[in-house]
């Protein structure tokens, strides 16, 4: 968050970027997984400066906590399944049989914690990072810093869109999923908006919001190892609040791509072109 620092997405903010390495910036840093998905998906709607404020509800995946973590998720399915598996090879058991051992196994001391800190299998985790003063957690701080520093504003360089968020960690391994309230500057038709959101770069993969695409194409499954940034259940919402200029949408993006590699991978290109 250094004055002198820029945090890179360039696909967002190759102009500032471009301005940084002119001026002589050595400071090139990745951005927090979940502003940078974030700012992928949403990146034509802040071209057209038609974002007044954003909530975020985010459900982030184990990959964000590191390869010791991913490991214990698995680690933490594999004691489930083993201590639901003599009510799973009985035929003759109940369901409610195998959800008691399942919960059982998850609640039990052994079950191994050191990575994640709590259960995450079959779970979710409502904090992600450290405790602030005001009731939200870093991650969730992260959200409006980092977006409005990424999009050069305030600090005298344009008011800062205001950005809320919840941030929870679901047992999800590379994955990130969000799904964001967005309050227009403008009413513009469901059309211009689709439009506006699959023109904000080549890597949107805009869903149709009809449960068959949805289930098919709108989730980590169909994501996970891909540069694909999914944008689906796009809708405005009902007219009874702020006359039409609400819409909500939900995006999946690869936590371990766009929300961390990639970013630094091409800016090391562009400092190479810039140098040569």
């Amino acid at each position: 968050m250094h004055d002198e620092s820029i945090i890179i997405l360039d696909p967002v903010n190759r102009d500032i970027i471009d301005k940084g390495l002119a001026a002589g910036c050595k400071d090139f840093i990745g951005g927090n997984c979940t502003v940078s998905l974030m700012l992928m998906a949403l990146s034509g709607l802040f071209k057209h400066d038609l974002v007044e404020w954003i909530y975020a509800a985010t459900y982030q995946a184990i990959s964000g906590g590191g390869a010791k973590a991913v490991r214990e998720l698995i680690r933490q399915m594999d004691y489930a399944a083993a201590a639901a598996g003599p009510a799973m090879q009985n035929l003759d058991s109940s369901v409610l049989e195998i959800d008691k051992s399942v919960l059982q196994s998850l609640r039990d001391p052994q079950l191994p914690t050191a990575a994640i800190g709590n259960p995450l299998a079959g779970n979710l985790l409502a904090w992600i990072d450290s405790e602030l003063d005001n009731g939200i957690s870093r991650e969730e701080w992260k959200g409006e810093a980092e977006t409005n520093k990424i999009l050069g504003l305030g600090d005298g360089r344009g008011d800062i869109i205001p950005i809320e968020s919840l941030c929870i960690r679901v047992g999800v391994l590379r994955c990130h999923s969000q799904a964001i309230t967005i309050k227009l500057k403008q009413d513009l038709p469901l059309a211009e908006i689709r439009e506006i959101i699959a023109g904000g770069n080549e890597w949107i993969s805009l869903i149709n919001n009809d449960r068959d695409q949805t289930l098919a194409k709108l989730n980590p499954v169909a994501i996970s190892g891909t540069l694909n940034i999914a944008v689906g259940r796009l809708r405005k919402l009902t007219d009874r609040i702020d006359g039409g200029r609400m819409i909500s949408l939900f995006t999946v993006g690869d936590q371990l791509l766009w929300g961390a590699a990639e970013p630094l991978r091409r800016m090391l290109k562009i400092i190479a072109a810039h140098v040569n």
